[in-house]
């Protein structure tokens, strides 16, 4: 049951001080209060479990809860508390007003957890708890990707260098081997293959020679492959590699290299995915490359689809956890939130919605500022879905804004300079014009703003009311300074006053473009109405995938922006809200089982490196008391 805190301490303790002070309650009892039926349920340990999707099968005629999406100004480096505002909101509306409530957010990356950012589950007086279970390995999902998306990227080379070394005859005999009578017969994705080739035939001995070859040979280019290897581990070394150097593999070498395991879209498909079923036709339609004849090749093609399909069964259920302040929580899919959506799983929201039932509360986190997560939210999340919010919660931090009015660097790893530690309205209300945009752009898809006004130690109470003035004349239906980080629940008690206010005003949802648009028309809405762009400019690369996606196809998906998350334009320098400038398309790629284009807007590194001092240098292991130490 969710309950409110006490003994809070001051000064704030470390966050996992604090998360291993708490005592969760077992995470069967959670379930249990949420509406959870036992069989619903596959327990890890007592605080975690994984979710069936059947709940939300049994729950399909009950109303859905309110529908609230968590997003934020451009940031900093150093991020402004998207996670801990979602966290410490669920604690007010759950633990202090009493509604029904869940928290839906994504797993973290072990690649920051042990590099700069740290973790992810909150911070303060909310956050997730047992926060090192979440941190780390939690149920396994992570690593389920990485052996599935490893396991493709072995097919493909597996399948290239056995093409290279033998003829048609006897490549189709290998794949569709004679029984001592003679017979042959095809295997349940050979068959997809062969209705995807027009040919009507189900017994392999009544194809021609013509058909066994097309059938047998997908003659790969290896210079279309795009699907790379994933580690979950920040390693700059593997982001150019060279694979095929072994004596047996006679000279099939491939330049190549790996990303981050949260960069694979088997993860952007596992947010996107809404059902076993569904999932299965979008890791078929995986594309990893071209033919030489410039076909698509996909995951079907290779004949993986149904492996891939046995490693991911368990991670398409949602994890169960709970908040400080005993609140239950999704923590379900972490897709990047550069290359892909950066949204949590729409499963999650689905089941939580229906189980918070009508007079209840689902809130989910989208990565970094509007311009990116929310943005992705609305335009692909939402159309999978089909699911519209009820609110959007924007989260802003004084230090932010001041950074976007001029005021200095803000480097994480050291101290903040002056200008973010005293008062200084002139800077404040120049960097307020970046969230004035924000606002802007969310009531663009019809939905009413609330903005949430991080509190941080040495804001003042000027400027806190500066910001919220500013945001209710920019049009938010509400402005509220929130000190959730250092009193859970009751610091977010206004906060959720607001979102519930807001919950009920008027709301008409639209998305930004219809999917019938080109290519270029869709990014150029984009660049335009949510950047304020003045042009965008397509690099001769770009413009040759324009062509072959729209040949393929692929030129109704919705487009996914791939660019920095420090400014909401194209380049990291430009803060406040910049406008009239190019926005460079350098190149694009599909993520066509996910169900999306992403243009690059300038170099995106997929795999992050580590620093000089990374954070594993503060985290250990007490051998006699089994404790984890210095996890943030």
């Amino acid at each position: 049951m969710p309950h409110k805190l006490s003994n809070l301490r001051t000064p704030v303790p470390s966050d996992i001080d604090i998360a291993q002070a708490a005592a969760p309650l077992p995470i069967s009892q959670i379930a249990a209060e949420a509406g959870i039926l036992p069989d619903e349920l596959e327990l890890y340990g007592k605080s975690k479990a994984k979710v069936h999707l059947s709940v939300r099968d049994r729950l399909k005629d009950a109303p859905n809860g309110k529908y609230i999406v968590v997003t934020a100004i451009t940031p900093t480096p150093l991020g402004e508390g998207k996670t801990t505002t979602t966290v410490g909101l669920s604690q007010a509306l759950g633990a202090h007003l009493g509604k029904k409530v869940f928290t839906c957010i994504r797993q973290p990356s072990q690649g920051p957890t042990f590099g700069i950012k740290g973790g992810a589950a909150g911070g303060g007086y909310s956050q997730i708890v047992p926060m090192e279970e979440f941190n780390l390995h939690l149920t396994g999902d992570i690593h389920a990707i990485i052996a599935a998306n490893n396991l493709l990227a072995a097919a493909i080379d597996a399948r290239m260098f056995h093409e290279s070394t033998t003829d048609d005859v006897a490549l189709f005999d290998r794949l569709t081997p004679a029984g001592k009578d003679g017979s042959r017969r095809f295997s349940p994705i050979m068959l997809r293959r062969v209705k995807k080739l027009g040919i009507t035939k189900t017994d392999p001995n009544e194809l021609t020679p013509a058909e066994r070859s097309r059938f047998a040979r997908l003659d790969i280019d290896p210079d279309t492959i795009t699907w790379r290897r994933v580690v979950d581990t920040n390693d700059r070394m593997l982001r150019q590699i060279t694979i095929g150097q072994g004596p047996e593999e006679k000279g099939a070498t491939r330049v190549t290299g790996f990303d981050i395991a949260v960069a694979s879209e088997i993860m952007a498909i596992l947010a996107l995915t809404t059902s076993l079923a569904d999932m299965k036709e979008r890791f078929g339609r995986m594309v990893i490359g071209s033919s030489r004849a410039g076909e698509p090749v996909t995951a079907d093609d290779i004949g993986v689809t149904g492996a891939l399909m046995v490693l991911m069964k368990d991670a398409i259920m949602p994890n169960l956890m709970q908040t400080i302040e005993g609140t239950p929580a999704f923590v379900h899919a972490g897709p990047f939130a550069n290359i892909a959506h950066g949204n949590s799983s729409i499963v999650a929201d689905q089941i939580a919605l229906k189980l918070a039932g009508a007079d209840g509360y689902v809130l989910t986190e989208a990565g970094f500022g509007a311009d990116m997560g929310m943005e992705k939210f609305f335009n692909i999340k939402c159309r999978y879905s089909g699911l519209t919010p009820d609110c959007v919660v924007l989260v802003a931090t004084i230090r932010a804004l001041k950074m976007h009015g001029g005021g200095p660097k803000v480097v994480a790893g050291k101290p903040l300079a002056q200008a973010y530690t005293q008062e200084n309205l002139d800077l404040l209300e120049k960097g307020c014009s970046n969230l004035v945009r924000h606002i802007g752009n969310a009531r663009n898809f019809g939905i009413p703003v609330v903005v949430a006004v991080n509190r941080f130690k040495d804001d003042t109470p000027a400027e806190m009311e500066l910001v919220r003035q500013l945001s209710k004349a920019a049009g938010a239906e509400d402005a509220v300074v929130s000190n959730h980080w250092a009193e859970g629940g009751a610091g977010a008690l206004e906060l959720a006053t607001a979102v519930v206010a807001t919950c009920e005003k008027p709301r008409k949802f639209k998305f930004l473009y219809p999917l019938e648009m080109s290519i270029k028309e869709k990014i150029e809405t984009i660049a335009r109405e949510m950047y304020s762009a003045g042009a965008v400019e397509y690099s001769p690369e770009a413009e040759k995938k324009i062509e072959v996606y729209t040949r393929q196809g692929f030129d109704k998906l919705p487009i996914c922006m791939a660019k920095t998350h420090l400014s909401i334009s194209h380049d990291p320098n430009l803060k406040g809200a910049p406008s009239g400038f190019t926005v460079p398309v350098r190149d694009i790629r599909a993520s066509v089982g996910a169900g999306f284009l992403y243009p690059l807007l300038g170099t995106m590194a997929t795999m992050p490196g580590l620093s000089t001092r990374p954070g594993y240098y503060d985290i250990d292991l007490d051998t006699e008391t089994g404790r984890i130490i210095g996890l943030s």
